[in-house]
Parts: C-alpha cells; sequence; structure tokens
C-alpha cells in the first residue's frame, strides 16, 4: 500500500473532524459548565440534605426549651405583684413593731409621777401606795379570794372558852374548828391574803426618802403591779368554772416575790428590778436575756397549792397572752383594748404538802391530790412602749443613753432625806 496515500487520508480525516468540532465549538462551554454542575451538585445535594435534618433536630430541640420558658415567663406585670408582696412583708413589720409597742403600753396606778411628778406635793407618793394597795385588793375581789379562819374569828367560837374549861372537849372542838374552816372553803374560790402579795405592807407604811428616790419606788412597784395583775388574771381564768375551793385547780396563791435569794422566805419589801446582770437574776435563765435597747427584763416568783392535774393547763394560762385596756399615758385618751405576753417560765419546783402542819392546818384542799408550785419567771417589758414615762433617775441607774447627751451616763443618786412617813 502506497503510505503517501495513507498519510492523505488520514490528514483529510483529521481536518474533516476538526471542521466539525469547530462547527460544535460553541457548546463546548456550556457542556463543560453542565458537567461540572452535576458534579458539583451530587454532593451538594447530600450535604444539604444532612444539614437540614441536623437543623431540622435542632430547632425542634430548641423549640422545646423555648416553648418551656415561655410557660415559666413572668409575666410584664409581674412587678406589680412583688411589690404587693414587698408591701405585705413592710405591713408585717410594721404590725410586729406596733404589737411590741402595745405590749408594754398599760394601764399606770398613778398618772401623777412618770416621767417625773406633776407638781411639787409628796402626797402623790401617798396616794400611789393606797391605789397600790386597793388595786390588790380589787383583785382578790374579782377571783373570790378569802383567807383562812383568822384568829379574831376563831376567838369568837366556844372553842377558846371550852379549851379553858375542859380539856376533854378536845374532838369537839376540833369538829366546830373543821366546820368552820370549811365555810371558809366553801364562801371562796381561792385562799389569799394581802400581806402575802409583795408591796402590799411596803406602802401601808411608806417613808419618804426624796423624790428621786420616790419615783423609782414608785416605777418599780408599777412594774411590780403589773406582774401582779397577770397572775391574778391567770387565776381567775383557770377557776373560772369552778364554784369554791373544793372544786378549784388553783386553792391557794401562797406568795408572789421579787426578792432575789431566799425564795423560802416571803418578802413584801422588794420591788420587782431590772436584770441587767446574772448576778442580779433569781435563777440562771435558760434564755440568757438580760436588759437591753430593745427591752427590758425583770424576774419574779410565786407559790400556789394547786390540784396536782392542774399544773400543766395553769402554766399554759400563765404564760399565755392576755387583754388589757390603755387610755394613754395620760390616761386622758380613747381607751383602746391591747394584747401582752410577756411572762417566760423559767424554773419550777412541785412539793408535796403536809396538811395537818402549821402551814396548812386551817385550810382545806379538798379530797383532790394537792400540791405546792414554785415558779420561777421572767417578765418581759418592750422598751418602746413606755420609755417615754421611764424615769430619767432610772435611766441613769441602768446606764442608758439619754436624749440630752447622746452619752451613758453614770448613777447619781440624791442624797438621802430624813425618812419621813406618808399616809
Amino acid at each position: 500500500m502506497d503510505v503517501s496515500k495513507i498519510k492523505n487520508v488520514m490528514q483529510k480525516q483529521i481536518i474533516e473532524n476538526l471542521a466539525a468540532l469547530k462547527n460544535y465549538s460553541s457548546l463546548i462551554l456550556p457542556i463543560v459548565i453542565i458537567l461540572a454542575a452535576v458534579l458539583l451538585f451530587l454532593p451538594t445535594s447530600m450535604i444539604s440534605s444532612k444539614l437540614t435534618k441536623r437543623m431540622e433536630k435542632q430547632s425542634a430541640s430548641m423549640g422545646k426549651k423555648i416553648t418551656a420558658l415561655y410557660k415559666d415567663a413572668v409575666s410584664l406585670d409581674q412587678w406589680k405583684t412583688e411589690e404587693q408582696h414587698q408591701e405585705s412583708y413592710q405591713k408585717d413589720a410594721e404590725q410586729i413593731a406596733l404589737l411590741a409597742k402595745q405590749n408594754t403600753q398599760r394601764k399606770l396606778l398613778s398618772y401623777k409621777i412618770f416621767p417625773k411628778p406633776k407638781g411639787t406635793s409628796i402626797l402623790v407618793f401617798g396616794q400611789f401606795g393606797r391605789a397600790f394597795r386597793n388595786a390588790v385588793n380589787n383583785l382578790i375581789t374579782q377571783v373570790n379570794g378569802r383567807d383562812c379562819p383568822t384568829a379574831a374569828e376563831l376567838n369568837r367560837t366556844p372553842l377558846k372558852n371550852r379549851r379553858r374549861q375542859n380539856t376533854g372537849q378536845s374532838n369537839v372542838d376540833d369538829t366546830i374548828l373543821d366546820v368552820l374552816c370549811q365555810e371558809k372553803a366553801l364562801s371562796a374560790m381561792v385562799y389569799t391574803n394581802p400581806t402575802d402579795i409583795s408591796g402590799y405592807g411596803f406602802w401601808e407604811n411608806y417613808e419618804y426618802l426624796g423624790t428621786d428616790k420616790a419615783v423609782e419606788d414608785c416605777w418599780y412597784w408599777q412594774l411590780s403591779y403589773w406582774i401582779i395583775e397577770d397572775v391574778f388574771d391567770t387565776i381567775r381564768t383557770i377557776n373560772s368554772s369552778s364554784k369554791n375551793v373544793f372544786t378549784s385547780p388553783v386553792k391557794r396563791l401562797v406568795a408572789i416575790k421579787f426578792e432575789v435569794g431566799n425564795q423560802d422566805s416571803v418578802s413584801s419589801e422588794k420591788a420587782a428590778m431590772y436584770v441587767v446582770s446574772n448576778e442580779a437574776a433569781m435563777t440562771q435563765a435558760y434564755t440568757n436575756r438580760l436588759c437591753n435597747k430593745n427591752i427590758d427584763v425583770v424576774h419574779f416568783s410565786m407559790d400556789v397549792i394547786i390540784d396536782a392535774k392542774e399544773i400543766i393547763p395553769f402554766m399554759q394560762q400563765l404564760c399565755s397572752a392576755k387583754l388589757h385596756k390603755f387610755s394613754g399615758f395620760d390616761g386622758n385618751e380613747k381607751t383602746q383594748t391591747f394584747k401582752h405576753n410577756e411572762i417566760t417560765i423559767l424554773e419550777s419546783k412541785i412539793e408535796s404538802i403536809d396538811r395537818e402542819s402549821k402551814e396548812h392546818k386551817l385550810y382545806r384542799y379538798g379530797d383532790d391530790a394537792a400540791v405546792k408550785l414554785n415558779l420561777v419567771c421572767e417578765y418581759i417589758l418592750n422598751k418602746s412602749g413606755y420609755d417615754e414615762i421611764k424615769p430619767k433617775s432610772v435611766k441613769e441607774l441602768l446606764g442608758e443613753t439619754t436624749e440630752e447627751t447622746g452619752k451613758r451616763e453614770t448613777s447619781s443618786r440624791p442624797e438621802i432625806m430624813p425618812r419621813r412617813r406618808i399616809r
């Protein structure tokens, strides 16, 4: 075969192919773009599909969280509700402060002495003493209290003469004595004698020792009277359904005392004093409360003969809230009824009694088991309630800050004046 012919044929074929390609050259670029797009579309589509699913999943999760948050979201007016809560808390705090103040706003035995005497007459102190004794007598009347047969009453019976004439009449005498004692028990709801109440004897023969000392005496006995009043209020309440001593839970009020030291002796000369240290306390108080800038603390003790079953109810009643009326510290304001709750029992002691002993021989307590109950108590006074009438000399003795100096002052008790009895 001729090689030159073959070359000519191949060249001719190549030229024809190139010519053909030249005719379709305008389509090459779009085809290349399409192929590239196809190649890119496949992985992009796959990626887009996965991304969509992931976004849908995350969006669903986020949607649930947003929905949950929406349910717990506060309203636009939530601040109003919060403001009401804060106002309520403020009102509660103010109410507590007001109740604490009213707790110690109590009626006075005299409106002419505190914080300083109104006038120069020393007779106001004698008047205070008489008011104290009359108030104690009224408290005894309110509880229908009486004492056992007195010596004068016994002397009016045939007992004394018969004992002198014939010692063989002892059985008859005992019967008559028992009848007399029974009558006393049936005519009273509780045994009590005013001389067993601290302060009653003190004011019987009061001696004036200077104005500041007299004001202090009246102040401390005013505190004492508030305590005495609460004890009698407790007895009146606990015995309210009784008919006589035999059915009364509290059979006898033996004593109310404010003396620090020997609790077995009755002293009517000691008034309630502020507990400013543990040494001034009647007992080691588990409350550890002493006088401070907010409260004043005093201690007192009391002894009663009581039905053994009624000890707990009596103690609960003693420590319960009590009502009192207040007409201002000048006595001329509109009368209001307030509530106070100031007693805490610090110590209790229960003793059996010998009914045949000298102490109990003339008393009749009934058939139920009766015991002697001794209580040592704490009495709290809120300064905000009565500080405005607390005498200056008392504040100085307590080392309290005075408005005039803003500093703590020491005691400056005036020179003792000659004793002067006031009636």
